[in-house]
């Protein structure tokens, strides 16, 4: 899954670029808000890669798994309950959940594996969420000429929309539904941008996808 070695010694980097970017990170949690609020109540879901639990707290969700022990130190402080693994083996038994959210998969190791976990984990129809920077739009592409002296994306896979599209019918998935935010180049994301539906101007993507 994600590349932990990337996040142990960069935690407090990782939770600064929140507080410098607060109008990206509040335009990409009300992205990933929308997609969940189509969901019924009280449904019993996880987030993979957690982090330090700056999506899963906010969102109302109470577990996640983190391979990186700094960062769910961070997350196990925001109330979280985590839970050491990796996307591509989710420590889990099967028809578990009623949702998954990843938010980025830039850093796993094989998204076709992390998503045939997904499936597994989760209960009949149950639904996969994942939020990307879409890597045809701005954002990925800025990330990607400056890779080389990136400490965070060094190493990082973007994807396409059409490129996670095959990756959730392979694994088992169907009734795609998209929207978007991260209008425009990153710095000059201020405030709250409201997602749109549909993908191919936002650089920020959100995928709801149901278990077939």
């Amino acid at each position: 899954m994600i590349k932990e070695s990337v996040f142990d010694g960069h935690v407090d980097s990782y939770e600064q670029w929140y507080n410098d970017h607060k109008g990206a990170y509040e335009s990409e949690l009300e992205a990933i808000r929308e997609q969940l609020l189509k969901l019924p109540e009280n449904l019993h879901g996880i987030e993979v890669g957690v982090g330090t639990g700056r999506f899963a707290q906010p969102l109302g969700i109470k577990e996640g798994v983190e391979p990186s022990a700094p960062m769910a130190d961070k997350a196990i402080k925001r109330g979280i309950e985590v839970i050491e693994g990796v996307a591509e083996h989710l420590p889990y038994g099967d028809l578990q959940f009623d949702f998954v959210l990843f938010v980025t998969i830039c850093h796993l190791k094989s998204i076709k594996d992390a998503l045939a976990e997904t499936n597994r984990v989760l209960k009949p129809h149950g639904t996969v969420i994942i939020g990307f920077l879409d890597k045809d739009q701005e954002v990925a592409q800025a990330y990607q000429e400056k890779r080389r002296r990136s400490t965070f994306y060094g190493k990082a896979n973007f994807y396409s929309v059409e490129q996670i599209k095959k990756y959730l019918k392979v694994a088992g998935f169907k009734d795609f539904q998209f929207n978007q935010t991260l209008f425009g180049d990153l710095e000059s994301i201020q405030k709250l941008q409201l997602p749109k539906p549909g993908y191919g101007e936002g650089s920020f993507v959100v995928v709801k996808a149901t278990k077939r």
